[in-house]
């Protein structure tokens, strides 16, 4: 039996792989794999609550501070869940879940592990056929921190 997919739900594949992809280079530590998921003139905004914590501007800001916090960690593990798009032609609008756990030395030379909650709320433009993230406002929702052996 042959299947067709419509194009709107190839899109929905092709945006949920790319919020995959974009975790797994995280975990990997590979900022760079990171950065050529953006658009060049992309923006980054994380939010803790309603307050601002950091903005970027372009792949180069993002990959450099990127690279920066994920090299603060040891491990590296996050856990999407949920995503909802909507697609308007080559642009679209979405919401992702995401669990992020990072582990690394505190001063004292202590394992912490840190896991927080986090909604991303994303605009995608397709660019030469391939999806990519225009914006992204990281929203992160709750945080947990622990010591751990």
């Amino acid at each position: 039996m042959i299947m067709l997919i419509t194009a709107e739900a190839a899109d929905r594949i092709e945006l949920k792989d790319l919020v995959d992809r974009f975790s797994v280079a995280a975990d990997d530590k590979d900022a760079q794999a990171q950065t050529l998921m953006f658009t060049e003139d992309a923006t980054v905004d994380s939010y803790r609550g309603s307050e601002l914590i950091s903005s970027y501007k372009g792949r180069e800001a993002i990959g450099n501070a990127f690279g920066s916090f994920l090299a603060r960690f040891d491990t590296v593990f996050h856990i999407n869940g949920q995503q909802t798009v909507k697609i308007d032609g080559d642009t679209a609008t979405g919401t992702a879940y995401c669990q992020v756990v990072l582990i690394g030395k505190n001063e004292e030379g202590k394992n912490v592990m840190t896991t927080q909650g986090v909604r991303y709320t994303d605009t995608y433009k397709k660019v030469n056929g391939e999806w990519l993230i225009a914006s992204r406002a990281s929203n992160f929702v709750w945080t947990d921190t622990k010591v751990v052996e």
